[in-house]
């Protein structure tokens, strides 16, 4: 790393970049290796992981069933983004874009996949009839906060989250940019939850569910060990609409849902049916 690199007139992928994911970062698409996806009984096939984008479906999900869509019953599968699951030939057929979460709905005549965690929010809500505001004030404010989320959230974790924490080196201009960009987002939720309950207004919509996968568990001390460094006390409004989210059966289980880390009673690999998150915890396991 030196402080006067010249960028190439052309850039090539000549060497790794370093950092956690240096050994599945590459700039071509497609996939990797041959690989058939598992699919269990459910109508539902979910293969993801529980990142910030992970636990937004995993919630979703768990919001329907806790109100009482049996179609709604999904399997989970574990993808490793690590170990590079997110490029077999079966996911990639899911989501081009090889991201997790991905999803498959085969309830109707056809199947449907569905890739973006804004997307498959938005999919469920609508094939539920749930967490959508019904009238175009309202419905139109949860989709404002919704593409807020799908718009300011790679700030906080490409930007922020890799710099601060995964980055190999610690460059402070990089570090003091996103810090700037991840506050200023931070305040802008504060001053709209000053005024509202939640971001659509009095209703609890997949807005909410969207946002506090990143801005809520960063406000809980939850990603990037930087709740210090961050000060993320300071936005009281949000400390208060994160904790009451987070009291929420529904979102306490989803947030289990195909996690690998944490200890291990929060930690359920795998999900088919609502007793694995009683029988199938790692602790359990183990």
């Amino acid at each position: 790393m030196s402080d006067d690199y010249t960028p190439p007139k052309v850039w090539t992928w000549e060497k790794q970049s370093g950092g956690k994911f240096a050994g599945t970062n590459r700039p071509v698409a497609g996939p990797t290796h041959d690989r058939e996806l598992p699919v269990g009984r459910h109508p539902f096939q979910l293969y993801s992981l529980a990142t910030p984008n992970g636990v937004k479906a995993g919630v979703m999900f768990e919001e329907l069933l806790a109100l009482g869509y049996e179609g709604a019953q999904y399997d989970a599968w574990l993808v490793d983004i690590g170990e590079g699951d997110q490029f077999g030939s079966g996911f990639v057929d899911i989501n081009p874009n090889s991201k997790i979460p991905a999803l498959m709905d085969h309830s109707g005549e056809a199947p449907v996949r569905i890739f973006e965690s804004g997307s498959i929010l938005l999919y469920l809500a609508e094939k539920f009839d749930e967490f959508l505001p019904g009238d175009i004030q309202h419905r139109t404010e949860t989709m404002n906060w919704l593409f807020w989320q799908m718009g300011s959230a790679p700030y906080l974790g490409g930007g922020f989250g890799h710099f601060y924490n995964y980055a190999p080196v610690k460059i402070e201009y990089a570090i003091d940019r996103f810090t700037m960009e991840t506050k200023r987002q931070l305040d802008v939720l504060d001053r709209r939850l000053a005024e509202h309950r939640y971001l659509a207004g009095d209703m609890y919509t997949i807005a909410d569910i969207a946002v506090w996968a990143w801005y809520g568990q960063l406000a809980l001390g939850r990603l990037y060990d930087a709740a210090e460094f961050l000060q993320v006390q300071d936005y009281e409004h949000v400390q208060r609409w994160a904790r009451e989210i987070d009291e929420r059966p529904a979102v306490q289980r989803g947030r289990m849902v195909n996690r690998t880390f944490g200890e291990l009673h929060t930690q359920l690999h795998e999900r088919h049916e609502a007793s694995d998150f009683e029988t199938r915890t790692e602790d359990k396991r183990g």
